[in-house]
């Protein structure tokens, strides 16, 4: 751990002899790096009024604030600390813009929603093969997946739901979803590899 990184965790400490000063100091590297995405990813959202962008990035702060002091034993040297501490304020800042983008959206979960299968009519040999890959694809998600990793799959792989916003949604953790997830495209392998079909990775993309 270089000198200067050193420092910032012993100030930081509880128990660090100017960890108020310290609090400050990071208070302010954070909000830097938090009002930077507020603003390059409000550009491409309208629904985001300029006056709520200083308020996003004071909260995006303050979360990575509390998650850097959490974690503050996590933290060894393996890059600087102020780009360590920088990372959190950022992901804390993505994070909020993708609630604050769907905030009053119903999330896509039923089956109705997903994407239309295009047309199987005359096609080449190999998109009718892609054709019938994804006819079962959509069979199987329908009748082997448990209730719940259908729900998750179908939001966080197919209509791109952030993992974040449906864990606020679903009153979960981003942990579990994953675990879900995992799950749910295991099961699904398995069911199309009993019917002779190949979930390759570029197929992961259409799951």
């Amino acid at each position: 751990m270089d000198e200067e990184s050193r420092r910032w965790v012993e100030r930081l400490r509880p128990d660090g002899r100017d960890r108020e000063e310290a609090l400050v100091e990071l208070r302010q590297l954070l909000l830097r790096a938090a009002r930077f995405e507020v603003r390059r990813r409000c550009d491409r959202l309208s629904q985001i009024r300029g006056g709520d962008e200083d308020d996003l990035a004071q909260q995006s702060a303050g979360d990575a604030m509390v998650a850097i002091l959490s974690k503050l034993d996590d933290f060894r040297g393996q890059s600087k600390f102020t780009t360590w501490a920088y990372k959190f304020s950022l992901y804390e800042a993505a994070a909020t813009i993708r609630k604050r983008a769907w905030q009053g959206r119903e999330l896509p979960l039923e089956a109705e929603q997903w994407p239309l299968l295009p047309d199987p009519g005359p096609a080449p040999q190999g998109e009718v093969e892609m054709n019938d890959l994804l006819a079962a694809i959509r069979e199987e998600i329908e009748t082997s997946l448990t209730p719940r990793q259908r729900e998750v799959l179908v939001a966080l792989a197919l209509n791109e739901v952030p993992i974040d916003v449906l864990a606020e949604r679903l009153d979960s953790t981003r942990g579990a979803l994953y675990k879900v997830l995992h799950d749910a495209r295991r099961r699904l392998r398995s069911a199309l590899a009993e019917r002779g079909m190949i979930l390759d990775e570029q197929m992961e993309e259409h799951e």
